[in-house]
Formats: C-alpha cells, sequence, structure tokens
C-alpha cells in the first residue's frame, strides 16, 4: 500500500477503503471527545436495543474514562464508520484518490495528539497529575492499596521521574506540530504511549481507551513514512527524503498559517505553565501547609466521657488523625479504615470545624497545643469527643526521606 504523504494519483480499492475508515473513525473520535454529553440519546439508545444494557446510562464525570458509558459511546463510534465506510464507498467509488482528504486528516490527527501530549506531559512536569504521596497513604499498609493506588504511589514519589517523563510527552508533542518532524515526533510519541498503555492496563487505570487510541494515532502517523523506515531500519539502505503533498501553495497562506501556529502554540504552553505552576502551590506537591500540619497518633480518647480502649475490633476508636490539606483531614480508625472530613482551623481562636456534611454545625472542637502534643474536644455528630494526641515525627519514615545516593555498597530493599 502506498499510505505515504507523498502524492499519489491512483489508489487501490483497499487503500480507499482503509482510509475512509481511518477517517471517519478518527474523526468521529476526536469529535465525541467534546460531545459525549450530548450523545447521551443516541448512547441510550445503542446501549439499550442493541447491546440489551438494562441499567440506565447517564454522562457523568467519574475520572474514569473506561465506563460502561465510554465502552457504549465507542460501540456507537465503530458503527457510525461502518455504515460511514460503506455509504461512502458506494457514493463515491469513482474518486481515484484523496491526497487532499488525506493531507488535512493527518494535520488533525497530529494537532489534537499534540494537544493531548502537551496537556499530560505539563501535568507532570509541574507534578500535578501525580502528587507525592500524601500522609494518610504513608500510614496505609502496602497490601491496602488498589493496583492504581501503587501506580499513583509510585509515579508521585518520585519529582525527577515526573519530569523525564513529562519532558518526552512534552517533546513529543512539539515535534508533531510541525510537519519535518512528524516521524520522529510519531516514533517518540509510539514508544511514551506503549509505556503508558501498558501500565494502564497493568495496573488497571481506567484510561485504557484514551490511551489505545493515542497510541493508535501515533502508530497511524508513523505508518504515513514507513518505506523510509523499512529501508532505514530493516534493509539497513539509505533512503531519501520524503516530498510532503502540500494542496496549498500560497506564501501568504503559509505566513499566515506559521504565525497562528505559532501563537497558539505560545499561549497553550503559556497557560499550561500558568495552570501547572499556580495548581503546584494551590494543591500540588508545593502548597502551603496548613496549621496543625502533621500524622497525629491518638494517646487517649474519650467518647461520651467513656475511655476506649486502642484494641484493633474497636471500629469508633481513631488510631490517627492526619491533617495534609488545608480544607479537609483524614481520620484512620484501629481497623485501618480511613475516613475523609471536612475541616477547618481558626488559629486565632483555638478552635476547629471538623464535620462531614455542610449541615453540621462549624466550630464544633476547641484545641490547644503543646509542642508536640494536640488535644481537642468537641462534638461529632452526636458523641462528645475528647482526644489527646501526639505527633508523629515525619523524618522516621523511610519512603519520604530515604533521598538519593550515588554510592549504596549494599542495596537498600527494605
Amino acid at each position: 500500500m502506498n499510505f505515504s504523504r507523498a502524492y499519489h494519483p491512483h489508489w487501490t480499492a483497499a487503500e480507499k477503503i482503509v482510509f475512509r475508515f481511518l477517517f471517519l473513525y478518527f474523526a468521529l473520535y476526536i469529535l465525541l471527545q467534546f460531545l459525549s454529553q450530548p450523545a447521551e440519546p443516541l448512547v441510550r439508545l445503542a446501549g439499550h436495543l442493541i447491546l440489551g444494557i438494562e441499567k440506565e446510562l447517564h454522562f457523568f464525570a467519574t475520572g474514569s474514562g473506561d465506563s460502561t458509558y465510554a465502552y457504549v459511546l465507542l460501540f456507537v463510534n465503530f458503527v457510525l464508520t461502518l455504515l460511514g465506510v460503506i455509504i461512502w464507498t458506494v457514493v463515491d467509488r469513482k474518486r481515484t484518490s484523496y491526497n487532499t482528504l488525506f493531507y488535512w486528516f493527518l494535520v488533525v490527527l497530529r494537532l489534537f495528539l499534540a494537544m493531548m501530549l502537551l496537556s499530560y506531559g505539563f501535568a507532570k512536569v509541574y507534578k500535578t497529575q501525580f502528587p507525592e504521596p500524601s500522609l494518610i497513604r504513608l500510614l496505609q499498609p502496602l497490601g491496602s492499596f488498589s493496583p492504581m493506588g501503587l501506580a499513583w504511589t509510585y509515579m508521585g514519589f518520585s519529582e525527577a521521574y515526573n519530569m523525564y517523563t513529562g519532558m518526552l510527552e512534552v517533546l513529543g508533542g512539539l515535534l508533531l506540530i510541525w510537519r519535518r518532524t512528524t516521524t520522529l515526533g510519531a516514533l517518540l510519541v509510539a514508544g511514551v504511549m506503549s509505556h503508558v498503555v501498558v501500565m494502564n492496563f497493568t495496573y488497571d487505570i481506567p484510561v485504557k481507551l484514551l490511551s489505545m487510541h493515542l497510541l493508535a494515532m501515533a502508530l497511524v502517523l508513523a505508518a504515513t513514512d514507513w518505506k523510509r523506515l523499512y529501508r532505514l531500519f530493516f534493509s539497513n539502505q539509505s533512503t531519501a527524503r520524503i516530498v510532503e503533498y502540500n494542496p496549498v501553495k500560497n506564501r501568504i497562506y503559509e505566513k499566515i498559517k506559521r504565525g497562528l501556529k505559532l501563537t497558539a502554540l505560545f499561549l497553550f504552553i503559556g497557560i499550561s505553565v500558568w495552570q501547572g505552576y499556580s495548581g503546584e502551590r494551590e494543591y500540588g506537591d508545593k502548597r502551603a501547609k496548613p496549621p496543625l500540619y502533621g500524622i497525629w497518633e491518638v494517646e487517649t480518647m474519650h467518647i461520651n466521657d467513656s475511655l476506649v480502649a486502642p484494641l484493633l475490633t474497636n471500629e469508633q476508636r481513631w488510631r490517627y488523625l492526619v491533617i495534609d490539606y488545608k480544607d479537609r483531614c483524614s481520620v484512620m480508625y484501629m481497623d485501618d479504615e480511613v475516613k475523609w472530613l471536612n475541616l477547618e482551623i481558626d488559629t486565632s481562636q483555638s478552635k476547629l470545624s471538623i464535620y462531614e456534611y455542610d449541615y453540621e454545625q462549624y466550630n464544633n472542637f476547641s484545641f490547644s497545643k503543646e509542642a508536640d502534643r494536640l488535644t481537642i474536644e468537641g462534638t461529632l455528630g452526636r458523641d462528645t469527643l475528647k482526644i489527646k494526641m501526639k505527633a508523629k515525627d515525619l523524618n522516621e519514615m523511610r519512603l519520604p526521606n530515604r533521598g538519593f545516593h550515588w554510592i549504596n555498597e549494599y542495596p537498600f530493599n527494605r
């Protein structure tokens, strides 16, 4: 097949059918990424009538890209593509080639893939996608981690590794913006995204569908230069430069295009840098630590004036109070169950607002702190609590304090 960015006046029937399928499939996929919610009636219809799914299908943001809704939407994408290919083939069967449409198809594919890679890349460079392990995470036993939680902890531990992987994604995205570097960018992105796809599958991260499609787009772009790649890597032969087809040959157009491209690129990068920089300082690793920050280990706890013994079977007794973020805290119970609560701290009045729902009263706890000791008294729900706690020394924790060592006489595998 002549699947190439060079001009070919006569395409075979197989080439035309493959192009129609790829064009319709990826064009619909990209379009539906932005129209997932408006497509809800069509998704419900396909899910109920064709796939026999009984539960209600509604679009709602859960953070998962692999929901039932997402799979049905992909099914709709595939069915519409097949119908479109059949109709297109019948109506346009006499056309000899699609060079111009193929050119614009690759432009859209390159820019969409570049946008996604730059977005994910800057989220790693500025470490907002994978924040450092939270204090409550450091207390949880490894066996309680989900595979995704383990992957997030692994990635979030190292700022340098985040920056390395993020810069590779940013570089791949930048290379895709210009036609001359498309092949290099596609190969780099294919390598990066293959790692992402494998990680998503092996750690059950619900971004499998998106990552597979981004990898597929990179492979399609690389395949448009397959002849040169084959000669270079498999035949060990020299190869000439590819003469890329450009349907628009106008100097003014080229200058306008170059200006718009650079303007859009600078705006996108500027916005990404600003969002990453501010995000890191608002809720990321570089955020300001709240008052009473730390892990507070419960020494004694009274519930309704009764001392609660620190037994593993006691589901009411707190084991730790963890204050890591300015507006929430977490409680770890004796059985290692974790509960997140809303938190507000008023240091001027030595008051705490710890509550689960909005309708609960504020300033329901008073606190006193001396050195590494913290005592809180108040009401949570229907119970009156008095809790005395001691700060856990964070420097004793191995994971956040091990650091980097050039020299290791023995493997430090603990």
